[in-house]
C-alpha cells in the first residue's frame, strides 16, 4: 500500500492489528526514550516489541517529523535538486532510453527516476557525488551485456557506473533495454 502513496501512515492500521496497541502507545514509547537517535529508536521497537524493519521505521520516521517516505513529487523536482553536469547527463540519459520505446514512462520509485513498461521497471538511474549510477532490472542482466559494451565503465554488484559528464552511450543503453524485455516477453 505505501508504495503507491509513500505515506507512512498507512502503515498504522496494519501496526495496531499486528502489535495490539494503538499508534499513540507506540508513539509514547519512543517519546519516553528522549532525545534517542534512529538506531536506538528502531531498536526499541524491533528487540523489545518484535517490530520488522519496514514497520518500526514507519513509525519512528513519523515521530521524527517524516511523514512520507516520497522526496520528489516527480522525475522533474529530482533533476532539479542535481549540479551540473550530472542534471544535463541524467537528463540526455532519460531523453535517449525514451527514445528506445514509446510505451516507456518515467515515474519515481526509491526516490529516483525509473523507467518502466507498464508495470514493469526496465531501468533506473541515479546521481552520486562524483559520477552516475545506471540500475538496469532483471536477473543477471549485467552478467548477459556484451563484456565489450561494458568495458569502459566501472560495473559495481548491480549498477554501470559513469562519469557525470558522460556523453550517452546508446549502445550500452539499448543492450540493457533489449535483455530486459526479453526476459519480460
Amino acid at each position: 500500500m505505501t508504495r503507491d502513496t509513500g505515506e507512512r501512515s498507512t502503515f498504522f492500521p496494519a501496526i495496531e492489528k499486528k502489535y495490539g496497541q494503538p499508534m499513540q502507545f507506540w508513539f509514547d514509547a519512543l517519546a519516553e526514550l528522549g532525545e534517542a537517535k534512529y538506531p536506538q529508536q528502531i531498536a526499541l521497537l524491533r528487540e523489545d516489541h518484535g517490530f520488522s524493519q519496514s514497520h518500526a521505521n514507519a513509525v519512528v520516521m513519523f515521530v521524527r517529523g517524516s511523514t512520507t517516505s516520497k522526496r520528489f513529487t516527480g522525475p522533474e523536482a529530482y533533476l532539479a535538486t542535481l549540479p551540473e553536469p550530472h542534471k544535463a547527463t541524467t537528463e540526455a540519459i532519460l531523453s535517449a532510453t525514451l527514445k528506445l520505446n514509446s510505451k516507456f514512462d518515467v515515474v519515481m520509485a526509491w526516490n529516483k527516476p525509473m523507467v518502466r513498461l507498464g508495470k514493469e521497471y526496465i531501468v533506473g538511474f541515479s546521481a552520486a557525488k562524483n559520477h552516475l549510477l545506471i540500475l538496469p532490472f532483471g536477473d543477471g542482466i549485467l552478467e548477459s551485456v556484451d563484456p565489450e559494451i561494458l568495458t569502459p565503465y566501472k560495473i559495481n554488484k548491480k549498477t554501470i557506473q559513469v562519469p557525470s559528464d558522460w556523453k550517452v552511450d546508446r549502445t550500452l543503453l539499448k543492450a540493457l533495454v533489449r535483455l530486459r524485455l526479453d526476459q519480460l516477453s
